[in-house]
């Protein structure tokens, strides 16, 4: 008697701990990204129901900069971010030492140029000044903008690596101003144009599609990426999320919410 007692004690028990493993396998995995507030939080949030489905929480935490994101990332304050394409994150990592990584990109934002005095490039006059973001990276992409409307020759084959010294024919002589990619649409008031990253111009409301002077070719090779740390990049979890980032579903909602002023990469 007391022999069977115990066997039905122990199977009891065994179905209890087994109870406990399964909700345990159940509890979500959390991700902490960092973002952009537009348009990366925008889709971010898009699939984080998605996401949540499959067990995972996205918790999305929004940074108005270009470094402090990566050095978040760096420190393990976040697990991944999503505001960057491929060439800066590459730069910053090696201009400082960080070992991260990209995941395949999500979509392109193309790179600007904006101004609240003229509505076409013809009206740039001798001496106007231009402000540019002042990251390699993107001051590259807007030297290349500015030199593909005639504004300036650069020297061959620097492509987007350009700086304002490979700068080798400027015959309106324009002062190009380097300034923090965060406050060039500040600047609009003070110069005759400025070169706009999409991150900073959709959030300070404009419109690429509308509002541009000029807009950086459909076929440019920056698209956006998730970046995570080195050896991060196939935690299950980090593929599922850019995996749904990378979903027709996904496609559908840049192209409608952004009004074809993102290109999906996918």
């Amino acid at each position: 008697m007391k022999k069977r007692f115990l066997l039905k004690l122990l199977a009891v028990s065994a179905f209890a701990a087994s109870l406990g493993t399964a909700s345990m396998a159940a509890e979500p995995v959390t991700i902490k990204i960092g973002a952009s507030p537009v348009p990366a939080g925008d889709i971010l949030n898009f699939v984080k129901p998605k996401l949540a489905e499959k067990g995972i929480n996205l918790k999305i935490i929004e940074f108005s900069d270009y470094i402090q994101p990566n050095l978040a990332l760096s420190d393990k304050e976040i697990d991944a971010n999503f505001f960057q394409h491929k060439p800066f994150m590459d730069k910053f990592a090696a201009d400082r030492g960080l070992k991260l990584h990209a995941m395949p990109g999500i979509f392109i934002a193309p790179i600007a140029l904006y101004s609240n005095k003229i509505k076409d490039v013809k009206e740039i006059k001798k001496g106007d000044r231009i402000t540019i973001p002042n990251d390699p990276t993107n001051g590259g992409r807007a030297l290349q903008l500015l030199a593909s409307a005639g504004l300036l020759k650069l020297k061959d084959n620097v492509g987007h690596s350009a700086s304002i010294e490979d700068i080798v024919e400027n015959p309106l002589k324009l002062k190009i101003i380097e300034v923090e990619a965060a406050t060039l649409p500040r600047t609009l008031d003070d110069v005759k144009a400025s070169v706009i990253n999409q991150t900073y111009a959709l959030s300070s409301g404009l419109n690429p599609v509308k509002d541009a002077i000029i807009i950086e070719s459909k076929d440019s090779p920056y698209a956006n990426i998730v970046a995570v740390r080195e050896g991060d990049q196939n935690r299950p979890e980090i593929l599922e999320l850019n995996n749904t980032l990378r979903t027709p579903e996904v496609k559908a909602f840049i192209l409608e919410h952004f009004k074809g002023s993102l290109i999906p990469s996918f």
